[in-house]
């Protein structure tokens, strides 16, 4: 498995590439991210969505036209996008539509394989009602979006939030993963299980 990150779009959002001899997938697909794996060669078989925060989904249409499977918790919609949102307060962030052609059922009893990899899915609600964290055990490695970074945890005022519940999901299925699991959040640089539950401000 080969993995490389991609940053883009006006609120530096990560995106993932995971490399495999079975397929290729992306984790999230911010902005940009389509012409940065066009440019690589790379043929995306599958987008992971984490959530559909706007910033996070700006190029899945674009992937899709090119021929890659979009996976999600739930199926689009400008509310989950923040769409609708952006054009009350004046500042629209119109997002190409797309279809999601998988819904996923997020339940650690039952492991998404895809690729050659085996992943576990947690729904951690909090941030987005539709925030999905993929781990994958075998690596020692979550994609956790925006649920939780280095020091810090996703904001809970946007609609659906809610702070107890993003602390009650990350305490339930990311503080109990094996403290050298790597994290890989949707902002920011990677982290670990192990440093945020020592030090993370949000977390104590």
């Amino acid at each position: 498995m080969k993995l490389t990150t991609y940053t883009g779009g006006i609120c530096a959002t990560n995106g993932f590439l995971v490399e495999t001899p079975d397929g290729n997938l992306l984790v999230d697909a911010p902005e940009g991210i389509a012409a940065w794996v066009a440019a690589r060669g790379v043929r995306v078989d599958h987008v992971l969505l984490t959530h559909q925060h706007f910033d996070h989904v700006l190029d899945a249409a674009a992937l899709q036209a090119a021929g890659a499977r979009l996976l999600a918790m739930e199926n689009y919609s400008d509310e989950f996008t923040l769409e609708s949102l952006s054009r009350k307060w004046g500042m629209p962030t119109p997002v190409a539509p797309y279809r999601i052609d998988q819904r996923l059922l997020p339940d650690p009893a039952l492991p998404l394989d895809l690729c050659g990899l085996k992943f576990t899915l947690y729904h951690i609600p909090g941030h987005a009602l539709d925030s999905v964290v993929f781990y994958l055990p075998d690596q020692n490695l979550a994609f956790s979006g925006d649920t939780l970074f280095a020091g810090s945890i996703g904001r809970t005022d946007l609609p659906g939030g809610s702070h107890q519940l993003l602390l009650d999901g990350i305490a339930r299925h990311l503080l109990t993963l094996p403290p050298q699991t790597r994290l890989l959040p949707g902002h920011g640089p990677a982290t670990s299980v192990g440093e945020e539950a020592a030090d993370n401000p949000y977390l104590r």
